[in-house]
């Protein structure tokens, strides 16, 4: 029986002190660099879209890393090792990072930086109405699943692990 909104339980006491190795390399400021670099690269990429216009080749960067974001840090559950005994198979990488602990410097780093990119796809647009309803629908949905209330909770079902359907 589906619901319309579950939260998924806990697997195991997670150590503080333990390290898991699929969110650990966000935390470090390479990934924060690599953010930058991958917006930057979205950007150019766009832009040299023959029939292209600033505008849009902003409207595409913003919609490219909010699908980047959303898909690698909301939309995968699990990880690919096998060091915890499963305490991470029904968590998402946001979920993961930093044992669950919310407004760590990492996370408000990759709160903001979709805001910026949401303000300067709005700015560039010339703030036109349709391409800005577009731009924020993408940034809400993002923004939506960072919220520590959303902080394992799924709706329609979608992501729910294996064990949390028992």
């Amino acid at each position: 029986m589906s619901t319309l909104v579950q939260r998924v339980a806990s697997a195991a006491n997670l150590n503080e002190h333990s390290v898991n190795p699929n969110s650990h390399w966000v935390n470090l400021k390479g990934s924060w660099t690599t953010n930058i670099v991958l917006i930057i690269a979205f950007r150019l990429i766009f832009s040299v879209i023959p029939w292209s216009t600033p505008e849009l080749s902003w409207t595409l960067t913003n919609l490219s890393y909010c699908l980047f974001q959303y898909i690698m840090f909301h939309g995968i559950i699990g990880t690919p090792f096998e060091v915890n005994q499963g305490a991470y198979d029904n968590l998402t990488l946001w979920e993961q990072m930093d044992n669950g602990e919310q407004y760590t410097p990492t996370k408000k780093f990759l709160t903001v930086v979709p805001i910026v990119v949401f303000l300067l796809s709005t700015h560039y647009s010339n703030y036109d109405v349709p391409t800005f309803v577009i731009n924020f629908t993408a940034v809400l949905i993002v923004l939506i699943a960072k919220l520590p209330a959303f902080h394992r909770v799924r709706f329609f079902g979608i992501n729910m692990g294996q064990n949390d359907y028992n």
